[in-house]
């Protein structure tokens, strides 16, 4: 649980407990199953990767939100694309505090799509 007590009238916060802190190999499990079960035998076709976008980002958010993590705001990014056999770079840079704030991200493939999820846990002070 977050302690929050005020000193002087500011309020100082300490950071929570280890067991609920942003783990990005429970998160990468999570992102790894929900693109899995949502793109396993699908086709590429480019109509329909903004929808399979949202859906795949709002379920992932969504079971984030059920691990319990007090006072993490969450950010999860996907991207969808063609797979034509090129190569595809996906960078991002952050700035937050590495004792509370992780991300975790995981790829998916098949014959004709790659699938790219990288989710955010930042924790509100």
């Amino acid at each position: 649980m977050t302690t929050i007590t005020m000193d002087g009238g500011i309020p100082n916060v300490t950071v929570p407990p280890f067991d609920m802190t942003f783990r990005p190999s429970k998160v990468k499990e999570i992102i790894g199953q929900v693109l899995k079960d949502k793109l396993e035998g699908v086709v590429y076709h480019a109509d329909n990767t903004s929808l399979w976008c949202r859906e795949i980002s709002d379920e992932i958010k969504h079971k984030l939100k059920t691990m319990g993590l007090e006072r993490y705001k969450f950010v999860v990014q996907v991207v969808i694309g063609e797979q034509k056999g090129e190569g595809v770079r996906m960078g991002c840079r952050c700035f937050w505090d590495p004792k509370t704030d992780n991300y975790a991200e995981e790829v998916f493939n098949n014959e004709s799509i790659f699938a790219v999820a990288a989710a955010f846990g930042v924790y509100l002070y």
